[in-house]
């Protein structure tokens, strides 16, 4: 990678309630084994602590991990506030049990893209960079 090339920074969140996370690290380990920086929040966290993630880490992209149906109120949220702090240019992708009816209206909030089980780890890693890149 030439020495002017900054590495896409994503950070990898599970907001609310969720207490499995296996799908969030091997996206979290996908995506640093294509030679992105990743910051992986945890378990249990709220929008404010993700955006403030974001924002202090100075992310190009989000990638919010959701399993517990929670998504319509918790990714509006993240957008929500990522707006507020001037950082709505970073790249919101979605991960889990999305039920198909709901990728519309996420997408229409200013989700980039929904990613639901069984999505190839590599077409996440080239969607984020092909997002980041333009």
């Amino acid at each position: 990678m030439p020495p002017d090339t900054k590495k896409i920074r994503v950070v990898v969140a599970k907001p609310g309630l969720d207490g499995h996370d296996r799908g969030a690290k091997i996206i979290a380990r996908a995506l640093r084994d294509a030679g992105m920086e990743v910051i992986y929040t945890g378990l249990h966290q709220t929008p404010e602590q993700i955006v403030a993630t974001v924002i202090q880490e100075d992310a190009d992209a989000v990638g919010l991990s959701i399993l517990s149906g929670a998504h319509m109120t918790l990714v509006p949220r993240v957008v929500e506030l990522l707006n507020e702090q001037d950082a709505g240019d970073v790249l919101v992708t979605v991960g889990g049990t999305i039920p198909a009816d709901d990728i519309p209206e996420l997408k229409r909030l200013g989700v980039a893209e929904v990613f639901t089980p069984g999505a190839p780890t590599q077409a996440i890693i080239d969607f984020i960079r092909g997002a980041v890149a333009a």
